[in-house]
């Protein structure tokens, strides 16, 4: 099983994506602060991680920053979903290191066949997972 990691504050919406994540063969592995999202991606492996904006402690903009500066997982895919959807926000986002973003609420019939499509279907790649 691939292992992806979740970094979401709202438990509603933590378990959602958990949910249609583990329907499709991810193991996943989840933090409800920035800090522990950071921590949790420099110890794993993640095949992808997903990431809220608005957390408690450090946002997802400074989460991204900081995983994209480590030197463990920099290049990892990281997948914005937040409810951030002014003018602007999208680029901010991008600009901050995400692979790509989605608005909340998700749809959780696509939001794998829209995060394959962002990331390429990584799920037959050999990690240490």
């Amino acid at each position: 099983m691939k292992k992806v990691i979740v970094v979401e504050d709202n438990k509603d919406n933590l378990e959602l994506i958990t949910l249609v994540l583990q329907r499709n063969g991810y193991e996943v592995a989840a933090a409800m602060t920035g800090e522990e999202g950071v921590e949790l991606a420099l110890q794993e492996r993640p095949l992808f991680i997903v990431m809220d904006i608005d957390l408690p402690g450090i946002d997802g903009f400074e989460a991204t920053r900081r995983i994209r500066q480590s030197g463990i997982n920099g290049e990892v895919p990281i997948i914005a979903i937040t409810s951030h959807a002014m003018r602007g926000d999208r680029q901010k986002v991008l600009e901050s290191g995400c692979t790509g973003y989605f608005e909340k609420p998700i749809n959780p019939l696509t939001i794998m066949n829209d995060i394959h499509a962002l990331i390429g279907d990584r799920r037959h790649e050999n990690t240490d997972c």
